[in-house]
């Protein structure tokens, strides 16, 4: 089920339309975290201070879905992310990993080995488990040593992610979108796990997707859909995008200016 199929940038095929934000609102939306904490602290920062030098705006802060996973605190992500208080509405897209964790760690228990080889050995060691006893364990007995670390509130708050969440012209998914549908019409399964038949797709869908999910080595601008996971967990760069009215930039961290 998991991939790491990873798309080196193009160029779009045709000038992008107009897309606006609503009136009087802003959005900050970032990539996949996947449990580097040290770089999501560093982009709140960079945040933080952009909103300072630019005045007040009905702020929005939305994170786009594997936040936890194959970096080394999954742990210190979901904690920082329950704390977040302020004026910024934040908003939380759910992901193929926080959806596998869920289903390993409710009904799906013969699922873990697997979701263990593509980053929940990460997972489960930043709550404390002790990671090198699993592979001797049955599915059952794993998954049930790993949830027995992780807090009802942590499962609870993850529980509550979003699918996709629209902010004027952009709609923000983890994934993408299955071409030629509606939003109303679209599988949760593709919000969360879609790649090649949306990122190969040049059609119009209405709207302009912003999504994660799928790596590039930097952003991808096209005409339809705007890809801003650089890699975090491996490359050391987190993306962001900001959103205000008929603007919209890139923002970006790096491990190597922590």
């Amino acid at each position: 089920m998991f991939s790491r199929f990873t798309r080196r940038s193009r160029a779009a095929r045709a000038a992008p339309r107009d897309w606006h934000g609503p009136a009087g609102a802003r959005a900050y939306a970032i990539g996949d975290v996947h449990g580097r904490l040290d770089l999501l602290d560093e982009m709140l920062n960079v945040i933080k201070w952009d909103r300072r030098q630019t005045g007040p705006a009905r702020d929005y802060l939305i994170l786009l879905g594997d936040v936890i996973d194959r970096g080394p605190d999954s742990r210190g992500v979901i904690e920082r992310l329950m704390a977040l208080s302020g004026d910024v509405r934040p908003v939380f897209l759910m992901g193929n990993h926080e959806e596998m964790m869920l289903r390993v760690l409710g009904d799906e228990p013969e699922a873990v080995h697997q979701w263990l080889t593509y980053g929940g050995y990460e997972f489960a060691q930043s709550y404390g488990v002790e990671v090198g006893k699993l592979a001797a364990l049955s599915p059952i007995d794993a998954a049930a040593s790993i949830r027995a670390k992780v807090p009802a509130s942590h499962l609870a708050f993850i529980e509550g992610f979003a699918d996709s969440f629209t902010f004027g012209d952009y709609l923000f998914v983890h994934a993408g979108l299955r071409p030629g549908r509606t939003l109303a019409e679209q599988d949760t399964h593709d919000l969360r796990w879609i790649r090649e038949e949306f990122i190969d797709d040049d059609s119009d869908h209405g709207c302009m997707v912003v999504h994660g999910h799928t790596i590039s080595a930097q952003p991808e601008q096209m005409e339809n859909r705007i890809g801003i996971d650089t890699g975090a967990y491996r490359t050391g760069i987190l993306t962001a995008l900001r959103i205000e009215g008929d603007q919209r930039r890139l923002i970006s961290v790096s491990e190597r200016d922590l």
